[in-house]
C-alpha cells in the first residue's frame, strides 16, 4: 500500500472513533463523586450535630431519672438524630446537584460507592457548603 494510502486509511480509522462515540477523545467524564467521609470530617455544622447528639445521649445515660423518662428521652434523641441526617443529607445533595448543573455532569456518586473512576467533585460541594478543609481522612 503507498504511503498516501495508509494516511488515508489511518484518518479513516481515527474519525470512524470519534464519530462512533468510543470517549478515546471525550473531554469531560459524564460521572463525578462526592467523598462524604471527607466534607462530614471537615464540615462543623456536622460536627456540631454529632457533639450534640453525643452530650445529649451521655446526658440521658448518667441521670438518675426514671428509666421511663431515659426511654421517652432516648426517643427523643433518636428523632432529633434522624432530623440532622435528613437535613445534612439536603444539603449534601443540593451542593452537589448545583456543582453537577454548573458543570454538565450526568450522574454525581459518592467516592464511598465506587472503585475508581468520575470526576471528583468534592471540593467544589465543600465550597457551595463553606466548609475550609481541616483534614482529608484515608479512604
Amino acid at each position: 500500500m503507498k504511503r498516501s494510502g495508509v494516511k488515508a486509511a489511518l484518518a479513516v480509522g481515527v474519525a470512524g472513533l470519534v464519530l462512533s462515540g468510543c470517549g478515546l477523545f471525550k473531554t469531560h467524564s459524564d460521572v463525578a463523586t462526592v467523598d462524604l467521609v471527607r466534607i462530614m470530617a471537615n464540615w462543623p455544622k456536622s460536627e456540631n450535630y454529632m457533639n450534640q447528639i453525643q452530650a445529649d445521649a451521655f446526658a440521658i445515660e448518667t441521670s438518675k431519672a426514671p428509666e421511663s423518662q431515659k426511654n421517652r428521652e432516648r426517643a427523643e434523641l433518636q428523632q432529633r438524630y434522624a432530623q440532622y441526617q435528613r437535613e445534612i443529607t439536603n444539603d449534601i445533595t443540593n451542593a452537589a446537584n448545583q456543582v453537577a448543573m454548573q458543570q454538565k455532569f450526568k450522574m454525581v456518586v459518592t467516592r464511598q460507592g465506587i472503585g475508581y473512576g468520575g470526576v471528583d467533585i468534592t471540593s467544589d460541594v465543600e465550597k457551595i457548603l463553606n466548609i475550609q478543609e481541616k483534614a482529608t481522612p484515608s479512604p
